[in-house]
């Protein structure tokens, strides 16, 4: 019955009204009865409508209707008359390419167990600019029973982790709400996959339910820091101790804004973010846009070094979204050099991010995923590493597909966010920076919040990974494969223009093992190398 108690908001306009007029119909007929036969049909309008938004106050299935009873029925209206309003909802308006329909609404149908098929052929222009199909095989493989999973750790790693090949990419405590940690977590612990905490600490909330976590550390430390903002190692190795924390990344930037850093103002820091965050409460709380720990690559890959000490032997590694080719270049000979490699790195897609960000970066600064990922597992084949380092990738990863494709370009595995967030019941209303998710995702509003229902979306969650999974388990045995990581370049196609089709290895040359030792034939790659500078960022005079 609380629910039905919380204090008057304009979200609960309509149901406050129907109540109301109810009340006040019923006490009118009541005090004059001679007006009941007028004012019977209002009456049942307006209890009607009461009982339709007690509904759905007190059901647990739908976010958007619990944040705002009655009014939601208008948003199921308006998707029922579909296709005449697909473009206006769900065309991605700068590019014409309906990301948000299939993708989303697959989302949704996967979280919910709902039937993803559909009748008529694709619904893209197979012969625009850009689109893209896997090669499949005349023979296919036998659909694969066991699910996909990679081993992370190098031979320096005591405590290897065997992961999924999808797994719920960095959100932070703070930008999400505490009801959507615990609903990622949950799912991730009953589908056998993990989470990533994201820069904002190891929350109350990522514990509670006991799903495997990928803790992040960016520049502002966050749970493991000094009072001045400095890393401490005796914070970092009492929580990275924790049984339930099963890799540790380091943040040095992410698509949505690399190199920018940030600020939660002070009204923002509550007790619990600032529990988790390990920062004062009543104080403006700074990731700043660069690490104090270290400086040069060297001194990079000697920290990653002590954080897998520090930790007993987990996997340790990092997640950029790539800039300047030399500066990852340079990451790589610093590795040479000294003889440390990292257990993983993951490749952040600029196109990627589930927060808000300044116009420019969101849409000019970083590499997008495919470019980035490619250049990455290029470089580690060229140095002669890649076999002892394993490659996340994110970046817009939600479908079966995107995944086949990564992994096409480099990567052991995939990282999700946006996808996740869909599970939970995420509408897109571009509300994340406000505070007023009417779903009850990315909001620290407790009457917003409460849209969440936690059990419910666990099982949303992990059915998403599932069916995501089953479908890449289908497109895999299709293309004759036995195991996604088997897919190469080659085996995706991308139309370039009305009457030419390139494959991805014509795209996305690819380097020989040890290539860039000896000079590599790629002046891209040569020239990047030769810059390279294994005891500084700053790049070498060509």
């Amino acid at each position: 019955m609380r629910a039905l108690l919380l204090p008057f908001t304009p979200r609960l306009l309509a149901y406050t009204v129907s109540l109301v007029a109810t009340v006040l119909l019923i006490a009118l007929a009541w005090r004059e009865p001679h007006l009941l036969p007028y004012l019977s049909v209002f009456i049942a309008v307006f209890a009607g409508l009461a009982a339709v938004g007690t509904r759905d106050l007190l059901q647990t299935k739908h976010a958007i209707l619990r944040s705002y009873p009655i009014l939601a029925h208008l948003r199921f209206l308006l998707e029922e008359i579909r296709p005449e309003m697909r473009q206006y909802f769900f065309e991605d308006e700068k590019h014409g390419l309906p990301f948000s329909r299939d993708k989303r609404a697959v989302a949704y149908q996967r979280a919910k167990h709902v039937l993803d098929k559909r009748p008529f052929g694709t619904q893209y222009d197979v012969y625009a600019d850009g689109y893209e199909w896997l090669c499949h095989s005349v023979s296919p493989r036998p659909l694969a029973t066991a699910p996909f999973r990679v081993t992370i750790g190098g031979p320096d790693c005591a405590k290897p982790y065997s992961a999924s090949v999808l797994n719920v990419s960095a959100m932070s405590f703070g930008a999400l709400s505490a009801n959507a940690i615990r609903a990622l977590n949950g799912g991730a612990r009953q589908g056998g996959f993990a989470h990533d905490t994201g820069e904002g600490g190891v929350s109350r909330y990522h514990r509670e339910m006991g799903g495997d976590l990928i803790w992040e550390i960016g520049s502002g430390y966050f749970g493991c820091r000094r009072q001045d903002g400095t890393f401490c190692p005796d914070r970092f190795a009492k929580v990275a101790a924790e049984d339930q924390i099963k890799m540790i990344e380091v943040k040095l930037s992410q698509g949505a804004k690399p190199g920018h850093g940030g600020v939660l103002p002070a009204p923002k820091v509550s007790a619990e973010i600032a529990a988790a965050r390990g920062v004062p409460m009543g104080q403006d709380c700074i990731s700043p846009p660069r690490h104090s720990a270290f400086s040069t690559p060297v001194e990079f890959v000697r920290f990653l070094e002590e954080l897998r000490r520090l930790s007993g032997g987990k996997p340790v590694g990092f997640k950029l979204c790539v800039g300047h080719r030399w500066e990852f270049l340079a990451i790589c000979k610093a590795m040479l050099d000294t003889d440390i490699y990292p257990d993983f790195i993951v490749v952040d897609g600029k196109e990627g991010g589930t927060g808000a960000a300044p116009l420019e970066f969101l849409d000019h600064l970083g590499m997008p995923l495919r470019e980035g990922l490619s250049f990455v597992h290029n470089a580690l084949v060229g140095a002669g590493m890649r076999d002892r380092i394993k490659i996340g990738a994110s970046g817009k990863i939600v479908s079966g597909f995107d995944i086949a494709r990564a992994m096409a370009l480099g990567a052991d595995w995939c990282n999700a966010a946006r996808g996740f967030m869909f599970a939970l019941g995420c509408i897109q209303s571009q509300s994340c920076h406000t505070d007023r998710c009417p779903t009850g995702i990315a909001t620290q509003n407790p009457a917003l919040q409460r849209a969440l229902v936690v059990p419910n979306k666990i099982e949303r969650v992990a059915s998403f990974h599932a069916s995501t999974l089953n479908a890449l388990i289908e497109l895999t045995a299709a293309a004759g494969l036995d195991h996604p990581n088997e897919f190469r370049p080659h085996h995706v196609s991308r139309r370039v223009s009305a009457s030419e089709v390139m494959t991805f290895d014509q795209l996305y040359p690819q380097l020989a093992p040890g290539e860039l030792l000896d000079g590599a034939r790629d002046p891209l790659f040569r020239d990047a190398w030769r810059q390279a500078d294994a005891t500084d960022f700053r790049p070498l005079a060509a």
